[in-house]
């Protein structure tokens, strides 16, 4: 290192000077006289101690420190006791400080217990679950349902459901959340247990606890599973001021605490105090400007200060208590900064003055403190917390040499960085001091008293509209200091994303790769452990910087590269999912397996994108999957009886609960080392640490390339253009953001908006009693003082959720995070049109592009239209008709083989037919994509499933059919709210653009036409048996004399199989309405059989349902709760309108008529009362035999006459004998023989058996060939 303006010449290691010859040399006396001005405190807040007087004062703590230690029993460090004394699963970090829960319900207590004096120490709250912080004895025993506060000597908080439990529980306190702190106070002189809340006393939990010989009180906690949390014994210093007389457990460093401070005074006057060397005299310097500039006298002096401060900085207290707090003074002064070069130059000075290892144990510590500190800070209302301690953050990571090392082996390694980009959501409003920023509350009325959105533009008042403003100014208020936040955060990342500080080795951002591509591992690979996952409210803030900074940086080379892609045009090339550049662990492709891709298409990788699979890695993927999978298979059998049998501590990653942590190994918790089995197969998170050596070893030349090597973009296919997108590395950020959207950021934005329904219900349940106030009488005063405090309740309830919903508005639904949803919507489609074109290699692409495709277009439609409209969009209308072509194309794809994934693109576009300005997209979308997706949907059910495909085509015709306009049931009155944005709950809108295709397909195509007629009525057969078959078995339960129950899961089976009945008559409905040929034109060889069968079919639904008192009749006023949907109406206008459609009117129709009503009363199961009952006409009965006289019918000669005839008509219709009745239907004669069996049967049962099978229904043999038969006149 080489100093500034002296030419002084110094190395880190002799700390040897050189000056000019011509610069004045310090003497001797000088410089003692300087050294001695330099130490005294005349600029220091501490008073300057002679040795006698220093040993004294260490004396003095040390005496201080064993009076307080009286009436404690244990090591002097207290951790958490990880091998005796708790029950269930439980896993102990590194330090031992930090716990969560994996089972049912663990308990843990420390290792040190008190029997006398006052004692505190705190927990600080990582989840807000089930937990039960407090005290107990040796003599309590837990297991995994009773914990700390179950049994009479254990005494606990529970803030989750604000309770206190001793044996029994009561109200106590207040609730929690993740990012509070908890003190627990114990007083055994006067027997009373107390808790405070981020240092809110709660008041006296317990009085008169138990005390007196064998009892002592240990620090304890149950919690339930996954919940997690990190304990401070006085370890670190306590983070609310120390009540009156109560002392930590672990009593802090008095000795090493009093050092420091006189050395950090020492080091302060270095700053502070200069030399003008020309007038030989001391003056005061600019402290915020100080630079190390090579003096003599300065770097001897600053080496014997650090000689003594190294070790001391190495102290988690001490770093903490002495360090940070004065770097934080530092910035107290405002300004940016940039404005305070002084702690770049401190850095510089560690860097130089210590130990390699001391500066690394160092900066970890500060980096942890820092993140505790920014973690559990409490939110106040300029947030000013939580800036000051981001603005240190930056400060620290501006430093290069310090922020490679922590991108190295601390941000991603030792704790969880992903905090600094998280702004908590406030539980309690008044605390965040949002009552002073959103004085006046406000929430809309857009849903009606029945929960139905209310379309009508109504006119507010103007005390209304007055609310309404002043609660969107204070919401504008909010916006702006978080803004400022997140302005920071990203000025984090923009540090971590450098690419231009080459200077001591590999860039920033290439460090940060490495290590960003573990970090999704690890929350994509959960096999060997739920609570690997970082927790998706971190990953929903941490998502939104991070496309804030990769934009700042696509467009800055943009800027540079004029021809290059713009950030608005971004999308991911598809060699990255085939060169292997970019690792996707186990991530499903849409082919199915990598292997089995790299296996199949190995020829086309090689003429495509000239990539060459080596035969032997193919053989060595193989081989690794399969012992891969046998491994985890063995050891997920085997860790869990491991470990309950040595006391329950198991491996894990630390950084998940705990934010103490300080590990050395990412994969083996060394708390649980002693414990594990000496040698045991690897487990899955051991194995990805081996599979992830060679993602962390890339270097800046593997990720951009160089000298003709292309990096990241190795094996372009000749589809893709020429034109550069980007630096490389800003590519595999980007795939990351896309991954860590599929990984949880999606369900958290679903489950925030439940913020948002409980203001709709609750503001309708503050207007419905406002409405009965109002109409209450004035005598019932007693009902009018209910509905007054009703009132009360509902508006402080809202008044509250308007205040938290604000911020949630601002935090994650705000219209610059709707942008970044929107414009990863766009880079997702994009990339999937730009995978299509390269063919069959297409199948390479990860299955979370098409996923995050469909659920952040989803998001955007469901969560975030409430505050923003999402037509305001730049390009919406063509980005909805884009997403509607990849969904029309690609549902039914088959270079997509997964399951789950075909799966999602059909009910995606379900969904997008259900809605009009959606559907009205699909039918943008070129012509030729149209009828190809119209083909598809109707190709054979039998292939794929069926269900979503019919919920299309009905969606698609509902609105045309025969008493089809409804949009719920009309039998069925609306009982309670219903969420109308549902797909089920729209309007009808059909579309007779798409409608029309499917006519044209199905009269165009006659192989396409029967094949996908009889698949549905297969289906519809299936279901309606189903149905009948379930309403049998619920009749014969409900008709039990003794008390029974109806299975609620049986019901809504029951209900499905009629709803799917019902949709597969419409689904024929709307065949017959557009395609009539296909059942009347009987020059078609299929159109008899197919309308046959469809006669049989309806004969059957008509008679299981029409009659009166039957099974279903029986069954439908039972109205049992599930089968509401089950009844006469929805399936009885399904079939009218089939056979009103069979029953053209006009002079050219006539002869389909006939054919159609010839082929109904044919079928042996006709019976004329179902169409009496549909026609409405009342069911003759017994009764109707005792008629009046003038109504019977008197014989007559003339039909006596006619019986003969009639009689010589029937004979050749009817069979002589049940041997020439069809011995499959028994109900036509045989009319077929097969060929080369000679088996027998009517013409209708053999052909629709062979368009499902070719062979014989009686002996297997294939049929060839099918002859009439006539059954030779007997002699």
């Amino acid at each position: 290192m080489t100093s500034k303006g002296a030419g002084t010449a110094f190395s880190r290691k002799n700390y040897r000077l050189s000056t000019e010859p011509e610069k004045s040399k310090v003497t001797g006396m000088g410089l003692r006289i300087h050294m001695l001005c330099r130490f005294s405190w005349k600029h220091s807040s501490a008073v300057l101690l002679n040795p006698a007087q220093l040993s004294l004062r260490v004396f003095s703590a040390t005496l201080v420190s064993d009076q307080v230690a009286e009436g404690r029993l244990g090591p002097s460090t207290v951790v958490l006791d990880h091998t005796s004394g708790f029950e269930g699963l439980l896993l102990v970090d590194d330090d031992l400080l930090g716990v969560i829960g994996h089972s049912n319900f663990g308990s843990i207590r420390a290792t040190t217990c008190v029997y006398k004096g006052k004692w505190i120490y705190e927990v600080l709250i990582s989840s807000q679950g089930l937990m039960q912080i407090g005290w107990c004895t040796l003599n309590c025993k837990f297991n995994q349902e009773e914990g700390v506060g179950d049994t009479p000597d254990s005494y606990a908080y529970d803030g989750n459901r604000v309770r206190k439990w001793n044996v029994t529980t009561t109200n106590y306190g207040k609730s929690w959340a993740a990012g509070d702190i908890v003190s627990c106070l114990i007083d055994l002189d006067e027997g009373t247990i107390a808790f405070c809340l981020n240092g809110m006393s709660l008041g006296t939990a317990f009085d008169n606890i138990t005390r007196g010989a064998g009892m002592a009180y240990f620090p304890a906690i149950s919690l339930s599973f996954k919940e997690s949390v990190a304990f401070n014994f006085g370890s670190r210093p306590l983070r609310y001021p120390l009540l009156e007389g109560y002392f930590p457990l672990q009593d802090p460093p008095a000795a090493d605490l009093v050092k420091a401070h006189k050395l950090l005074g020492y080091l302060k006057n270095v700053i502070h105090i200069g030399i003008d060397v020309t007038e030989g005299k001391l003056v005061e310097k600019d402290t915020s400007m100080w630079q190390l500039q090579g003096e003599p006298t300065v770097l001897i002096t600053l080496a014997h200060i650090f000689n003594y401060f190294s070790p001391l900085l190495c102290k988690v207290y001490l770093v903490e208590d002495v360090l940070m707090t004065f770097l934080l003074s530092i910035l107290e002064r405002g300004g940016a900064v940039e404005a305070h070069p002084l702690i770049q130059q401190l850095l510089d000075l560690m860097w130089l003055l210590m130990e390699e290892y001391e500066v690394h144990e160092c900066l970890k510590q500060l980096l942890m403190s820092l993140l505790r500190a920014y973690r559990f800070s409490p939110i106040i209302p300029d947030l000013g917390l939580q800036i000051h301690y981001l603005r240190l953050t930056i400060a620290v990571l501006k430093h290069e040499k310090s922020r490679k090392y922590l991108l190295s082996n601390v941000l991603f390694d030792v704790l969880r960085s992903v905090v600094f980009f998280y702004i908590k959501s406030p539980l309690r409003v008044e605390e965040a001091g949002l009552q002073e920023l959103i004085p006046t509350t406000w929430w809309p009325n857009r849903f009606t008293k029945e929960g139905k959105e209310n379309k009508e533009v109504k006119e507010e008042s103007a005390e209304e509209r007055l609310r309404r403003r002043a609660y969107e100014r204070g919401c504008q208020r909010l916006k702006k200091r978080i803004e400022v936040v997140e302005g920071l955060q990203v000025q984090i990342l923009k540090l971590l994303l450098n690419n231009k500080d080459r200077g001591g080795g590999e860039a920033s951002r290439y460090i940060f790769l490495n290590k960003f591509r573990k970090f999704l591992q690890e929350n994509s690979s959960n096999r060997g452990n739920l609570t690997v996952l970082c927790p998706p409210e971190y990953m929903v803030c941490f998502l939104h910087r991070l496309i804030a900074a990769l934009r700042f940086f696509w467009d800055g080379h943009k800027a540079k590269s004029p021809a290059t892609v713009s950030s608005e045009e971004a999308y991911v090339p598809p060699q990255l999912f085939y060169n292997g550049k970019v690792d996707y662990f186990d991530l499903q492709r849409l082919g199915g397996l990598l292997s089995h891709l790299k296996k199949t298409l190995k020829d086309d990788l090689a003429a495509k994108a000239n990539v060459v699979i080596d035969p032997a890695e193919l053989q060595a993927v193989t081989m690794d999957d399969l012992d891969e999978d046998e491994e985890s298979a063995t050891s997920a059998a085997q860790r869990p009886s491991a470990a309950l049998a040595i006391g329950g501590a198991l491996a894990r990653p630390g950084w998940l609960s705990s934010p103490t942590l300080g590990r050395a190994n990412r994969f083996l918790s060394t708390a649980a080392v002693s414990l594990m089995n000496p040698r045991r197969p690897l487990g899955a998170l051991e194995k990805i640490k081996v599979r992830t050596l060679s993602v962390e070893q890339r270097t800046e030349e593997d990720i951009e390339g160089s000298h003709g090597n292309e990096g990241l973009l190795l094996g372009k296919p000749p589809e893709e253009p020429d034109q550069p997108i980007t630096e490389n590395s800003l590519l595999e950020v980007l795939d990351g953001i896309i991954m860590m959207y599929n990984l949880s950021v999606h369900q958290q934005l679903g489950k925030m908006v439940g913020v948002s329904d409980d203001v709709n219900e609750y503001a309708m349940a503050l207007k419905d009693t406002e409405e009965k106030i109002s109409r209450c009488p004035k005598r019932r005063r007693d009902i009018h003082e209910e509905l007054l405090k009703s009132q009360k309740v509902f508006s402080e309830k809202l008044n509250h959720l308007s205040r938290r919903l604000a911020w949630i508005n601002v935090t994650i639904y705000s219209k610059e995070k709707m942008q970044d949803i929107y414009w990863l919507l766009r880079v997702c489609i994009r990339t999937i049109e730009h995978g299509d074109r390269t063919g069959s290699l297409f199948a390479f692409m990860p299955e979370f592009y098409l996923s995050v495709a469909m659920n952040s277009y989803s998001a955007l439609k469901n969560y975030f239209s409430p505050v923003n409209s999402m037509e305001e969009l730049p390009g919406y209308e063509e980005t909805l008709m884009r997403l509607a072509a990849i969904l029309a194309k690609h549902f039914a794809d088959s270079r997509i083989v997964g399951t789950d994934i075909r799966d999602s693109l059909m009910q995606a576009l379900a969904s997008y037919v259900c809605y009009p300005h959606s559907l009205r997209a699909v039918e943008r979308i070129p012509e030729e994509q149209r009828i190809s997706m119209m083909k598809n949907l109707l190709a054979p059910y039998e292939q794929r499933p069926w269900a979503q495909t019919n919920w299309i085509l009905v969606r698609l015709w509902r609105g045309c059919g025969f008493g089809y306009r409804y949009t719920r049931l009309p039998h069925l009155l609306k009982t309670k709210p219903e969420d109308a944005s549902l797909p089920s709950l729209q309007k009808p809108c059909p579309s007779t653009l798409l409608q029309r295709h499917m006519a044209d397909l199905l009269s165009s195509d006659r192989d396409l036409a029967p094949s996908f007629l009889n698949s549905v009525l297969n289906q519809l057969n299936w279901a309606f048996s189903e149905f009948i078959g379930m309403i049998q078995e619920i009749q014969q339960a409900a008709e039990r004399l003794e008390r029974n129950f109806v299975d609620s899961r049986q019901l809504k089976v029951c209900a499905t199989c009629f709803d799917l009945s019902v949709s597969l008559l419409r689904v024929l409905e709307m065949t017959v309405t557009l395609a009539p040929e296909i059942f009347l034109d009987w020059n078609r060889p299929s159109s008899e059989l197919l309308l046959r069968r469809l006669a049989q079919l309806l004969n059957q639904v008509l008679n299981r349902v029409t009659a009166e008192r039957n099974l279903f009749d029986r069954v439908v006023n039972l109205r049992l709760p599930g089968l509401e949907s089950v009844d006469h109406y929805p399936i009885l206008v399904a079939v009218t309108g089939i056979l009103v459609r069979l029953s053209p009117v006009g002079p050219a129709q006539h002869r389909r008529v006939e054919r159609a009503t010839a082929v109904l009363l044919a079928d042996p199961c006709f019976q004329l009362r179902s169409i009496q009952y549909l026609l409405g006409h009342a069911e003759p009965s017994a009764l109707a035999a005792a008629a009046p006289a003038t109504e019977k019918r008197h014989f007559s000669l003339h039909t006596w006459l006619s019986l003969p005839l009639l009689t010589a008509w029937c004979l050749p219709q009817q069979p002589t004998s049940e041997e020439d009745l069809c011995p499959i239907c028994y109900a036509h004669p045989i009319s077929a023989i097969f060929r080369p069996c000679s088996h027998k049967s009517c013409k209708a049962c053999i052909n629709q058996h062979l368009m499902n099978n070719k062979d014989c229904f009686f002996c297997k043999a294939t049929i060839t060939g099918v002859d009439d038969f006539t059954k030779p006149a007997s002699s």
